[in-house]
């Protein structure tokens, strides 16, 4: 019963947390967003003090629970290993434990975090890590999947869907989801929880708690009759059967093993507290004295880092009515940080590059950074998309505090950069036609089209950009004919200013 019941659990939190990366509608946030915030590092980085004290507390009852119900990477390695089992039964043994690979992983994260090394936090992090798989490599399935459905539903002259752009926002992100998802899904599929429990800097930290947790899995060692199967159909490789030990800083408290025992052998009950330890797992002899100490780190770690080009495809212009060629990249001196994040120093020491925020943003502005110090975290560009003033999508979404909540009122008033100015490669003075498109669609008025000069009786008018006014939003520069590079451009403010 307790299995089923973990198990039932377990897929809905899997299921709900994957539809938060895919839905690219941003709906069910509204209900459903709470299950990113109680993830463990994003709670940390958010300063969440009462969801942390909820989780310990949590693993200090039962175990290990986070890690086979919430933590969705969790829940994925247990998939691949179900599915691997059903090819070959009984295929786990009992593996003595790594603790150099565990807190040497521990502690490379710890100095990252204190050092504010922000892509070496977000590359092993079990919930950043999961959701650049679903967002790189399940969203394009599932966005396939409603542009079918759009396309069949515009023939039937329903319009319940609509077709959405699907185009690669960054080679090196897609790189490394890709290459998380293979190794993980191989050692998944291979061992059961051995990223957990040799890698997982999170596994590792709640371990600590969890040696001490009130209730946890013992052997009966009048029932059992060594038939080792509890240790055959354990995917964390933690229970040593001639011994009668578990290990419970690797035990995820999934419960197989009270399932498979044939003798009723595994019971879940009130940990022994007078009970004199043996040897542990590992090897290592205790005394008889119960080590009171709750020491609880945090978790994550190591990156390698990859240049990201954002792969601008051909798009039509607003409206949907004429074909705009490729725009390229500007050399922006400092890169556009979403509004809400306070400015690049904010976002840098918060955000786990889930790319929660890139999912749901409607316009496309938003996608992974290729800088080193940023490496994955979200950056703003305008050659798809800008940022309407009516969207605070990414404010809604972000678990950690990287993009702190605002409205739309707050939005208009936050100046995240400021347009500048082309002389160079502006229409006007290149082609000798009038353009005002940058000045016809700012949301903010703060550009206005003045005489290029006195002498010609007609004289054709140039932009004047008001930088007090600007908002950075990026109208102009995703508006501006020059092509492949506009001839205005939106440059970025390490800290952001109010209007």
């Amino acid at each position: 019963m307790l299995r089923k019941i973990r198990t039932a659990a377990a897929i809905a939190c899997f299921t709900l947390i994957t539809l938060l990366f895919l839905d690219f509608t941003g709906t069910l946030h509204n209900w459903f967003g709470w299950l990113a915030e109680i993830q463990f590092v994003p709670a940390l980085l958010a300063l969440n003090a009462g969801v942390i004290f909820a989780l310990v507390a949590v693993t200090m009852v039962l175990g290990r629970i986070y890690c086979s119900v919430i933590c969705p990477l969790g829940v994925f390695q247990d998939i691949v290993s179900w599915a691997a089992g059903k090819r070959k039964k009984n295929r786990f043994s009992y593996s003595p434990v790594l603790p150099w690979l565990r807190y040497g992983t521990l502690a490379v994260f710890i100095i990252a975090f204190i050092a504010g090394t922000g892509p070496i936090v977000a590359l092993l992090e079990p919930y950043s890590a999961y959701g650049r798989i679903a967002s790189n490599l399940f969203a394009p399935v599932y966005q396939l999947g409603n542009n079918a459905l759009a396309y069949f539903a515009e023939r039937m002259d329903s319009y319940a869907f609509y077709s959405v752009d699907i185009w690669l926002k960054s080679v090196a992100t897609f790189v490394v989801a890709a290459v998380t998802f293979v190794v993980i899904a191989f050692l998944a599929r291979r061992n059961g929880r051995t990223y957990c429990n040799a890698i997982c800097p999170v596994g590792t930290a709640l371990g600590f708690t969890a040696k001490y947790s009130l209730l946890k899995p013992h052997i009966d060692t009048e029932r059992c009759n060594d038939c080792g199967l509890c240790a055959s159909n354990c995917k964390a490789s933690c229970i040593e059967p001639k011994g009668h030990r578990i290990d419970y800083s690797r035990c995820v408290m999934c419960f197989d093993c009270m399932e498979k025992c044939p003798q009723k052998a595994m019971k879940y009950e009130l940990r022994k507290i007078t009970q004199k330890k043996k040897a542990e797992p590992n090897g290592a002899q205790t005394s008889g004295k119960v080590d009171t100490s709750r020491r609880n780190f945090l978790s994550v770690a190591a990156l390698f880092a990859l240049a990201s080009t954002a792969n601008a495809q051909t798009v039509t212009g607003d409206g949907g009515l004429a074909l705009i060629k490729e725009k390229k990249v500007p050399d922006r001196s400092t890169p556009l940080t979403p509004p809400g994040s306070s400015g690049a120093g904010n976002l840098a020491r918060h955000c786990t590059a889930c790319g929660l925020c890139i999912s749901v943003c409607p316009n496309q502005v938003l996608r992974p950074s290729g800088g080193l110090e940023t490496f994955m975290q979200p950056e703003m560009s305008y050659e798809r998309g800008y940022c309407r003033p009516e969207c605070v999508k990414c404010s809604e979404v972000c678990p950690t505090g990287a993009i702190n909540l605002i409205t739309t009122a707050d939005k208009s008033a936050i100046q995240i950069g400021h347009a500048v100015w082309i002389k160079e490669k502006c229409v006007v003075n290149t082609d000798k036609v009038n353009c005002d498109n940058c000045a016809r669609h700012c949301p903010a008025g703060a550009i206005q089209m003045v005489p290029a000069g006195a002498d010609n009786p007609k004289p054709l008018k140039i932009p004047i950009v008001n930088t007090e006014r600007c908002i950075g939003c990026g109208a102009c520069e995703n508006l501006c004919p020059s092509r492949p590079f506009s001839a205005i451009y939106v440059e970025g403010h390490e800290r952001h200013r109010t209007v």
